[in-house]
């Protein structure tokens, strides 16, 4: 799936998976290079997520 269609809670979910696999240390090089750059796109997406959601919040709460 591409990461521009998931939710905030499908990428945190794979981003969990890739972090394990990697901790686990079992991945071949190749494999671990292209989880590590799969992982480092959904960090990127889910903190974009996650400041959207804070300055709409900061929005609706200045407007009360």
């Amino acid at each position: 799936m591409e990461i521009k269609d998931m939710s905030f809670e499908q990428a945190v979910c794979e981003l969990e998976e890739i972090i394990k696999k990697l901790e686990e240390g079992k991945l071949l090089l190749d494999d671990a290079v292209k989880a590590f750059e799969r992982g480092s796109e959904l960090r990127k997406f889910c903190e974009g997520k996650l400041e959207n959601a804070r300055l709409k919040i900061e929005f609706l709460s200045d407007k009360t």
